[in-house]
């Protein structure tokens, strides 16, 4: 166990954190693949800026890399411009 008040502090903001961090990351995750599981093309287009909208904020707040943001806007496009 830490013995300074400081590292105390740290150690409860670096839960609090890694908590929140997790929370946003996995709502990214689920929404990705809830868009990939998409059939319907007009169902798909409707939710791709809600996706782009969280993708984006996560890469700005360094939960996610930019290029990885990037990455994975390109590929809900294509998937998107692919179906039916």
């Amino acid at each position: 166990m830490a013995n300074h008040k400081s590292s105390i502090k740290r150690i409860r903001q670096a839960e609090k954190r890694r908590l929140h961090n997790r929370y946003y990351a996995k709502t990214m995750r689920n929404a990705v693949r809830k868009l990939r599981a998409t059939t319907d093309k007009a169902e798909a287009v409707a939710m791709y800026p809600s996706v782009q909208k969280i993708l984006d904020k996560l890469a700005v707040r360094h939960l996610i890399h930019r290029n990885k943001a990037a990455n994975l806007k390109s590929k809900l496009a294509k998937h998107i411009s692919k179906l039916a």
